[in-house]
C-alpha cells in the first residue's frame, strides 16, 4: 500500500465515522424531543438538544474535511490542512454555548418551575435505542482511534496524540453522549421512584456541566493542533536519530516540526554536512535523508 493509498484509506475513515453519527445522532434528536413533549421530562429534552447540537456538528465536520482536502496554492503554499481544526474549533464552542449553556438553562428553569413527571416508560424507550445507536457510532470511532493506538496506550492517550480532529471529536461527542444518556437515566428513574420532580431538571443541568467538560477537552486537543502543535519528543528524537546515521552529516542542530493537518507535516532541521563535500555529493544526501525520514513518518 502506498502512502498516498494509506492516506485516502484514513480520510475514508474519518468520513465514515462522521457519517455513521450524523444518521445517529439524527434519529435520535427526533426521538428524543417527541417523547419529551409527552411526558414534560427536562432531562429528556436536554438529551434532545445535544442530539440535534451533535447532529449539526457534525456536518462542520464534514466541511473541515472538505475544506483541509483542497490543494495548496498561492495564498496558501502549505495546503488546507489546517481548516479542519478550524471547524473542529467551532464544534467545541457549538457543544459550550448550545449543547451545554442550553441543557444548564432549561435545567435551572425547570427546578424553578418543577412540574410532575408523565409515564417514564416511553423515556426508557427512546433512552434504550438511543444507547444503542450511540454505541454503535462511538464503536465506530473507537475502532478508527485503535488503528493510530500505540501498544500500552490507552483510549484517552490515544486521543491526545491524533491528529485527525474529525475522529477524536465524534469519539469525544459519543462518550459525552453516552454518559449523558445514563445521567438522564438515573434522573427519570430517581424522580419516579422518590416521586419528586426536582431529579430530572437536576440530571439536565449535570448534562449540561458534562457537555462543558467535553468542550473544553475538544477545544484544548483542536486549539493545540491549530496553533501549531509539533510532532512530538519521541518522534523528534526518531528523526534525529536518523539524521545522525547518515555518513554525510556531521551534526545536528534544531528540528522545527508543526502540524499541517492530519496526515501533513512541516519539518525544518539544520543540520552540517561534512567538511569536503561537492554539491552534487550534498544533493544525493539530502535526497537520501528525505527518503529515509519520509519512510519513517509518510507524513513529514
Amino acid at each position: 500500500m502506498t502512502d498516498k493509498d494509506k492516506d485516502d484509506e484514513e480520510g475514508g475513515g474519518a468520513r465514515k465515522v462522521i457519517y455513521a453519527a450524523i444518521v445517529a445522532n439524527l434519529g435520535i434528536a427526533v426521538a428524543k424531543f417527541v417523547v419529551a413533549a409527552i411526558t414534560g421530562s427536562a432531562a429528556m429534552l436536554a438529551e434532545g438538544i445535544h442530539s440535534a447540537v451533535d447532529t449539526g456538528n457534525e456536518f462542520l465536520l464534514l466541511i473541515g474535511e472538505r475544506n483541509s482536502a483542497k490543494p495548496a496554492d498561492k495564498r496558501h503554499p502549505f495546503g488546507y490542512g489546517k481548516a479542519l481544526y478550524f471547524w473542529a474549533l467551532l464544534v467545541a464552542l457549538s457543544v459550550f454555548s448550545l449543547g451545554g449553556g442550553l441543557s444548564i438553562y432549561h435545567g435551572i428553569s425547570a427546578l424553578r418551575r418543577p412540574e410532575p413527571l408523565q409515564d417514564p416508560l416511553w423515556n426508557y424507550v427512546v433512552l434504550a435505542v438511543s444507547a444503542c445507536f450511540e454505541g454503535y457510532s462511538w464503536n465506530v470511532s473507537r475502532r478508527e482511534l485503535n488503528k493510530r493506538r500505540k501498544p500500552g496506550a490507552s483510549l484517552w492517550q490515544t486521543v491526545h496524540a491524533s491528529k485527525d480532529a474529525s475522529v477524536f471529536t465524534v469519539f469525544i461527542e459519543d462518550t459525552a453522549a453516552l454518559l449523558g444518556l445514563a445521567i438522564a437515566t438515573a434522573g427519570i428513574t430517581l424522580g419516579y421512584l422518590f416521586d419528586s420532580p426536582y431529579f430530572d431538571p437536576a440530571a439536565s443541568v449535570l448534562i449540561g456541566l458534562l457537555l462543558v467538560g467535553a468542550a473544553f477537552a475538544l477545544a484544548r486537543e483542536t486549539g493545540a493542533l491549530l496553533v501549531g502543535e509539533g510532532i512530538g519528543t519521541e518522534a523528534t528524537r526518531r528523526v534525529c536519530e536518523i539524521l545522525h546515521a547518515d555518513p554525510a552529516i556531521l551534526s545536528v542542530g534544531k528540528l522545527l516540526s508543526m502540524q499541517l493537518g492530519p496526515d501533513d507535516v512541516l519539518l525544518t532541521a539544520a543540520v552540517q554536512f561534512r567538511r569536503g563535500m561537492r554539491i552534487d555529493e550534498v544533493e544525493a544526501a539530502i535526497e537520501r535523508l528525505e527518503r529515509a525520514v519520509a519512510a519513517a513518518y509518510p507524513a513529514i
